[in-house]
């Protein structure tokens, strides 16, 4: 089991020059932001269980819920992953189009990168927690950590602020809101049932309450409660119950070797429960060893 979450590490950025009047492009945006290559490597899309699909790239969990009604697209990947987005729903018989509502584990440029391009072109209503509102607004210029120096990815206004517990409904899907701060304040994880023909599945989409390495948990300048929420969060997840289990980035579940490309449907591969102890487990050390320093 790998434990890492392709740690962002906090890297002196420059910032373009542009006018305060003009609204954000992508040349104003930072440059030379940390890029992992397996975030935009490719990765052929599954159906994992029921109505729910990977759409991702190699280590960049995107995932999507299909529904009569219209569909529900949980994280985009980074900036360069729209294309490939509409090429894996295109691939799987949906239409890009239909989108209908936009979620985000939490608000980092490798999970949020492209939410813009793809609110603008779909439409669709962008829902985040309450606490990562203000962060997805100004391009993660207000992350604690890596903030101060500009936009990491093109804003987005909320159409609906989330908060723990909340549901999200559409076309018979029913999502419950799990707030799990710590790696941002507003960082969630998704619970919901999908089905097939033979079974019912409860799936939890898990924001691992990964620590990056500049994070001070006695507390931050932007984020004085960081250590309290760390603790708060890696108690409740392991309380929370479910029958199969993803994350944001493939690496902290394993997902390739849990699943190969061209592999047939099985959703019990990620059944997984001892591997989401491991990792949790993993980041309570952590914790606790960083706390002590």
């Amino acid at each position: 089991m790998k434990f890492h979450k392709r740690l962002l590490p906090v890297i002196l950025l420059t910032i373009l020059s542009a006018s305060l009047y003009k609204p954000a492009t992508a040349q104003q945006l930072i440059k030379d932001l940390y890029v992992d290559k397996e975030w935009s490597k490719d990765y052929q899309p599954f159906r994992i269980a029921g109505n729910l699909y990977y759409i991702g790239t190699y280590d960049l969990g995107i995932f999507l819920i299909t529904t009569p009604a219209g569909h529900i697209l949980i994280n985009t990947g980074a900036a360069d992953s729209e294309a490939l987005i509409k090429a894996h729903m295109k691939a799987l018989g949906f239409k890009f189009k239909d989108i209908r509502i936009l979620l985000t584990t939490h608000a980092h440029y490798d999970h949020v990168g492209a939410m813009a391009a793809i609110k603008k072109q779909t439409h669709a209503r962008m829902m985040v927690n309450e606490k990562d509102a203000a962060l997805l607004a100004d391009g993660g210029n207000s992350d604690y950590v890596m903030g101060g120096k500009g936009m990491m990815f093109l804003p987005v206004k909320a159409d609906r602020i989330l908060h723990d517990k909340d549901t999200i409904s559409l076309g018979g899907m029913n999502i419950v809101v799990l707030h799990h701060p710590g790696h941002t304040p507003g960082a969630n994880s998704f619970l919901f049932n999908v089905q097939d023909t033979a079974h019912t599945y409860r799936v939890l989409i898990a924001n691992i309450p990964s620590i990056l390495d500049d994070t001070q948990l006695a507390g931050m300048p932007l984020y004085p409660e960081v250590g309290k929420d760390y603790a708060h969060t890696l108690k409740v997840m392991k309380e929370v119950q479910f029958d199969l289990w993803l994350a944001a980035h493939a690496s902290q579940y394993d997902l390739h070797k849990k699943h190969q490309p061209g592999d047939p449907y099985h959703p019990a591969a990620f059944s997984d429960r001892a591997g989401y102890d491991e990792v949790l487990d993993y980041w309570q050390k952590t914790y606790d060893k960083r706390l002590n320093k």
